[in-house]
């Protein structure tokens, strides 16, 4: 029986009104205590109780009519009241400074960029570039080059062996695989300085702002999130290497807020765990958020339900775990015991998928009241899909813009439809290319409060893990200032451009130009897409001009006519006059549109990760492959 404040709570009242009564008149102590106590004043119990009965008066009032619904424990539902009272305190302390902040760019900035070359001056590259001597960011910025990640590979090797002070004074808490989203995965340092600068000035900060736009989050309702366990590997000198993500590990002490039971996030492979985030999701009627890192994570999630969702109404039903799911039987035990047959549940879920999964998510949990993750970027056809199918009529919040080297901004704004995020100037200390210059050999960087509004630029960031005048390669628009701080919205990646002749059409034109296509193409609806430049390609397609070959899922159709294809090519063209050019002067030829079996890109994402050990929770799908292989596994999904 679900646990119930409305019932509860008055009995508890009248019982510890009693309890206080009995115990102030019959107190007596055990003779330990009264040798203990001997020489202090009698125990002042009845005001104890007194405060005891305030206190749970208070919780009830806090409470009753925010407890969500499944089987709550009194201790769990304190703790989760415990939990969101301190987030909301410190998310708006944390507000508080980041207004603070914003309002001093500048001298915060040189705040952070000091603090970060003071920290580590007696490491080997602080003494190279003599951090001792600096005093300010001119100093800086002149003595030390704008860099890549090449100008870093040997000093994280001699890291990742296990020498001491290389790039920072500490020792790094782990090696953090990067998705490649620009190329192959790289190798990045994260400290336990990163992470407390994510949580204190983003997630605290994005809270805060959530609970504000959706009052309802505010409540004891559990999240559904959507993460799992990575597989870590350890370097030579014993230093874990993995996602630098929110994981069931880093989440430990809020495990409780969640719908998924600790077991079952022990549970390595992601197919089991995200069969196990769906099967006690669905069991409680009362959730309140989905969430996680990426939108693609949900919308994958939503596609696995669409095609297993009776099975796990059957397990539902019978209060059990599917025997098909490859589980340790000692683990298997331990999720069946919290399982319980509930077939009043299952016929109310059989109902609503019987009808469609237009909307699911609302059907299915009623309070559902808000997506969290972040569908901006490469994310954001998930996004879109979601809002238009499975999660329609729910508030979406993308709360942060962040990368493995570490939190850039944070969105103020959670109810806009653009995604815009106001830089957190103490996390790092930020310069910007101009998108004009970003192929000059030495190229020369604005500060925060030299950007212009409307303009192009590429992040170059000095962080707290060692990274120096770093190219992150992000371009971004300012888009505006929170008081004096840049806001920026998300453009493209650098290495996620298709460029056969110069041409240089982002991801951001592109998937403009691939919508308004597919608009074209009624009653066709965009799952997910890449493209590959033809010279990656090989011989598989034989001789022709450069072009881009581009592979789409589509709902709806399984086919198009050439007429349809092309419609793809002129949309680029009216989009893109470089492009256009090219293509009339014949020096690029007409796209090769192929459309790919269901599933296929699920299956790539399966292949890419393999290859490049990166984890579902930070997977970004490459918009432009480059590697042949994941070209070719596509090309042998095709279907027309």
């Amino acid at each position: 029986m679900a646990f119930s404040w409305s019932r509860v709570a008055p009995l508890c009242l009248v019982v510890l009104a009693l309890a206080v009564a009995i115990v102030g008149q019959n107190y007596a102590p055990s003779p330990a205590h009264a040798l203990v106590s001997a020489a202090a004043p009698p125990p002042l119990t009845p005001a104890l109780g007194v405060c005891v009965l305030a206190g749970v008066w208070l919780l009830w009032r806090g409470t009753g009519s925010k407890a969500g619904g499944g089987q709550r424990t009194f201790g769990g539902l304190l703790r989760h009241y415990a939990a969101v009272k301190a987030v909301r305190w410190l998310g708006e302390r944390q507000r508080r400074k980041l207004e603070a902040d914003a309002r001093n760019v500048t001298q915060v900035q040189e705040e952070t960029l000091l603090k970060r070359l003071r920290k580590n001056a007696n490491t080997c590259y602080g003494k190279q570039y003599d951090f001792r001597s600096m005093n300010g960011s001119g100093g800086f910025r002149a003595h030390h080059p704008v860099t890549t990640y090449e100008h870093y590979r040997e000093l994280i090797g001699r890291v990742a062996a296990g020498e001491d002070k290389v790039l920072i004074a500490e020792e790094p808490s782990l090696l953090a695989v990067t998705s490649g989203t620009s190329g192959p995965s790289a190798v990045l340092l994260s400290t336990e300085d990163t992470n407390r600068d994510f949580f204190l000035q983003g997630v605290a900060v994005c809270l805060d702002a959530m609970h504000e736009a959706f009052p309802a989050t505010n409540s004891l309702q559990r999240t559904t999130k959507f993460f799992y366990t990575p597989a870590l590997r350890r370097s030579e000198s014993g230093i874990p290497i993995g996602t630098n993500s929110s994981t069931p590990s880093s989440s430990r002490h809020v495990l409780h807020l969640y719908t998924t039971p600790a077991p079952a996030l022990e549970v390595p492979g992601e197919k089991e765990a995200l069969y196990l985030h769906l099967l006690f999701a669905l069991k409680d009627p009362s959730v309140g958020t989905l969430e996680s890192n990426f939108a693609s994570t949900i919308f994958y999630a939503f596609i696995a339900l669409q095609n297993h969702w009776q099975e796990l109404v059957d397990d539902i039903e019978q209060g059990k775990v599917s025997s098909a799911l490859a589980l340790d039987p000692r683990l298997r035990a331990r999720l069946e015991a919290l399982m319980k047959p509930d077939p009043q549940r299952a016929a109310q879920l059989r109902a609503h998928f019987q009808n469609g999964f237009r909307g699911i998510a609302k059907q299915l949990w009623p309070q559902l009241n808000l997506v969290l993750a972040v569908d901006s970027g490469s994310n954001q056809i998930y996004g879109e899909m979601l809002r238009e199918s499975y999660c329609r009529g729910v508030p979406f919040y993308s709360p942060f813009y962040a990368a493995t080297e570490g939190l850039i901004g944070v969105n103020l704004w959670p109810q806009e439809s653009s995604r815009r995020y106001v830089l957190c100037p103490r996390s790092m200390f930020c310069e910007f290319l101009p998108e004009t210059s970003l192929e000059d050999a030495s190229p020369h960087t604005l500060l925060m409060e030299e950007v212009v509004e409307g303009q192009n630029y590429e992040l170059v960031i000095t962080n707290a893990s060692g990274l120096y005048r770093y190219r992150i390669g992000d371009i971004v628009k300012v888009v505006g200032f929170h008081h004096k701080c840049p806001i920026v919205e998300f453009q493209y990646r650098r290495g996620q451009m298709l460029n056969v002749r110069g041409e240089k059409v982002s991801e951001l034109l592109f998937l403009g130009a691939l919508k308004k296509a597919v608009g074209q193409w009624p009653p066709a609806q965009l799952v997910d897409y890449c493209c590959a430049e033809s010279g990656i390609m090989g011989d598989s397609i034989g001789g022709s001009d450069p072009h881009y070959q581009v592979f789409l899922e589509l709902k709806g159709v399984r086919n198009l006519t050439e007429e349809q294809r092309y419609k793809l090519d002129i949309c680029l063209q009216q989009d893109s006059a470089v492009y256009k050019s090219f293509r009339i002067k014949g020096s690029i030829g007409p796209m090769r549109v192929q459309l790919v079996a269901e599933g296929a890109f699920r299956e790539l994402q399966t292949q890419m990760m393999a290859s490049s050990n990166t984890s579902p929770n930070t997977f970004k799908m490459h918009r432009v492959l480059h590697r042949r292989e994941d070209a070719h596994f596509l090309l042998g999904k095709t279907i027309s």
